[in-house]
């Protein structure tokens, strides 16, 4: 057999309950398609909730507190080993089409990014630029969501060769005008209708460079390992028609607030239902731009417009996903090609009347969505749905394994490869989150088990503690429940081992030496 295909595909910042298969309301034939061919994970975690730190993982197969990208805004050390590297080594060719975000949008002396303005727009550089980059040997990038003014790069090249010349009217001007003519409070709070022609729609860019690529390593006859990194539906809720129109607002059931629930829950929970919350306590040197630190009281209808519009961005990923797959059903591959598909991290629209991400460990963060086709065993995994934890710093590990590749010990995850075919049950029963979002004041770690799912804060002697059987909805935190003091006592202990069992081992021990 010729060496095994890994391809990645990953959404951004997409909800876990939005994949057809789990939800009537949402329109995904081809997330289907894969899920009735290989296995669903329905208990999968990302390990930070924000983008940076958990695309870094999914490249080292290190948790962010190791590889060193450990918040937006952190760059991912260049020197860190990352898996493109070492399949690159035997053979392979390392592919990222797509969001990165492995930068941050300001270049500093000792952290030097090239995701930042002016070079976003610096077409001349982008034009003779695609790699090596962080273990891929072909790189076609681009950095904004949606309209953002950090549009550029290759998605910029695309364009033009597309014949829009005058790509820079449909994104929000650089520098910042704040008369332009997409200003408007809809980053996170509404929707936008965007000008862009629909065909010219980064998600369509994504899927047709994916497709080239696969294209043009079946022709040179070489396996690879491709990453497609779709930007969409991260806010700001801003797509063209049709998919702006594909879902009826007065349709949709965005989550909801129950009064009280926070109430045992900790000081930044309760800020969130205030119109003018004082944040300022949370603030530091070198904390910059606390994710979710601001009111997040929204009006049921805008609710509704919101989640229609992040729908409408999930089916149109759809479409370019099921196109991926149809390229690996016309090239003879898809047997010989490992599919994986999922996201950096969850996203709030509405649930505890919350929105987008922040220092709020619920499911609806924490949990991803997961498909895997895992090619030679589907009568073993097609249409399996599994409740095995699933933790994205397991990712690098697996796919090697999956190539029979040799795994570094620098690693710190687990070889998920025979749950992922369906020759096991589990290969864990625990999933660590980190989320250091400033250096002290916003520092917390989650453990999730089967049952229950403990929040430690740094520095704090408050918590969260959550029975997911008693309690799958997260509405009552125990952390100081008396009935529940012998089972957060067993978590921690378990926490502990957890910190433990998770420590690299970059070089062996020699015997005798």
């Amino acid at each position: 057999m010729p060496p095994l295909n890994i391809l990645l595909i990953t959404s951004d910042q997409q909800h876990y309950d939005t994949l057809g298969a789990t939800n009537p309301r949402i329109c995904t034939p081809n997330f289907d398609r894969l899920a009735a061919e290989g296995t669903r994970f329905d208990r999968a975690y990302c390990v930070n909730p924000t983008c940076s730190p958990s695309r870094a993982t999914l490249i080292t197969g290190m948790y962010p507190s190791a590889h060193g990208c450990w918040a937006i805004g952190v760059k991912l050390p260049e020197d860190v080993p990352t898996v493109g590297e070492i399949f690159q080594q035997h053979g392979y060719e390392p592919i990222l089409v797509g969001k990165a975000h492995f930068q941050p949008l300001k270049s500093e002396p000792g952290s030097e990014s090239i995701e930042c303005q002016p070079i976003l727009r610096d077409l001349d550089f982008w034009r003779g630029f695609h790699g090596p980059w962080y273990g891929f040997n072909h790189v076609e990038t681009a950095r904004m969501h949606a309209n953002e003014s950090h549009a550029g790069q290759h998605y910029a090249l695309w364009l033009e060769e597309k014949g829009l010349a005058n790509w820079r009217d449909y994104f929000q001007p650089w520098p910042p005008d704040p008369n332009d003519k997409y200003r408007g409070p809809y980053y996170q709070r509404d929707r936008l209708v965007w000008d862009l022609p629909g065909e010219l729609h980064h998600t369509h860019w994504v899927g047709e460079r994916t497709v080239a690529n696969i294209e043009r390593c079946a022709e040179a006859g070489k396996p690879f390992f491709l990453w497609a990194s779709f930007f969409d539906p991260h806010p700001a809720y801003v797509i063209p028609e049709p998919w702006a129109s594909m879902y009826d607002p007065a349709e949709m059931q965005p989550g909801t607030y129950v009064e009280g629930e926070f109430d045992a829950m900790p000081p930044q929970y309760a800020k969130t239902r205030e119109t003018n919350p004082d944040f300022s306590a949370y603030r530091e040197p070198s904390g910059q731009g606390l994710h979710g630190f601001h009111s997040h009281l929204h009006g049921d209808a805008e609710f509704r417009r919101s989640l229609a519009t992040y729908y409408g961005m999930v089916s149109l990923i759809d479409l370019e996903v099921g196109r991926i797959l149809d390229s690996l059903d016309r090239l003879g591959l898809a047997e010989n090609t490992l599919v994986v598909f999922t996201t950096d991290h969850g996203h709030f629209l509405g649930q505890h009347g919350l929105i987008a991400k922040g220092a709020f460990h619920y499911d609806d963060l924490l949990r991803i969505p997961m498909l895997v086709r895992a090619p030679g065993h589907a009568d073993a995994a097609a249409g399996r749905v599994s409740s095995a934890l699933q933790s994205q710093v397991d990712f690098p590990q697996t796919f090697l394994a999956a190539a029979g590749i040799a795994t570094p010990g620098i690693m710190q995850g687990v070889n998920q490869l025979d749950v992922w075919q369906g020759k096991a049950e589990r290969a864990r029963d625990w999933a660590l989150v980190e989320n250091r979002h400033n250096p002290t004041t916003v520092h917390l770690r989650t453990l999730v088990t089967d049952r229950y799912k403990l929040t430690v804060y740094r520095g704090a002697d408050y918590g969260e503690l959550f029975d997911l059987a008693d309690d799958p909805g997260e509405h009552r935190n125990r952390w100081d429940d008396p009935a529940y003091r012998e089972i957060k006592a067993g978590l921690l202990l378990k926490f502990v081992q957890a910190e433990i069992q998770r420590e690299p081992t970059r070089m062996p021990r020699i015997a005798g030496a």
